[in-house]
């Protein structure tokens, strides 16, 4: 019987193998995006249609979970939020990337590397410039007097 397996050639290699570079975490990350946004915006999004169907009781309590009595995003609120841009925005770059590379430019090493380590900081970028615009008004605004938190004068 023969083996299964050429003693001449080598075995294909792994993980521990490649050098980790920004490229394949860029990989990974279009991929847990994708699916981040799939599934947690599917979940909220379906959420919010049940709330809306329950009545005025349940989508009062669905916005209470998620904002404060201002209508602002409270600390869930920003956690979703703010995680469902930045996955979209990263899920967005790296698609572009994905698009040029399919054109057939950008393969040289040098220009891949620094083309994944610019989808990163795009995304980023384009998550602050986006909330830091929503939340301008409110940065800007005095303390309420009435807030859960004083702040001690003397």
């Amino acid at each position: 019987m023969a083996s299964a397996r050429n003693e001449n050639r080598p075995l294909s290699p792994h993980l521990q193998v490649w050098k980790w570079g920004p490229h394949m975490l860029v990989s990974i990350l279009h991929r847990v995006t994708g699916s981040g946004m799939a599934t947690v915006g599917a979940i909220v999004f379906l959420a919010w249609l049940g709330a809306l169907a329950g009545g005025k009781e349940c989508h009062d309590w669905f916005m209470d979970l998620l904002t404060v009595k201002s209508g602002a995003p409270n600390i869930i609120g920003y956690i979703l939020g703010i995680g469902l841009t930045l996955s979209f925005f990263q899920h967005m770059m790296t698609g572009i990337r994905h698009f040029v590379l399919d054109a057939g430019a950008a393969f040289e090493l040098k220009a891949n590397r620094n083309f994944a380590i610019l989808t990163m900081v795009v995304s980023v970028t384009l998550t602050v410039l986006l909330w830091g615009y929503l939340s301008y008004d409110r940065l800007l605004a005095p303390p309420v007097a009435n807030a859960p938190i004083q702040v001690e004068t003397k």
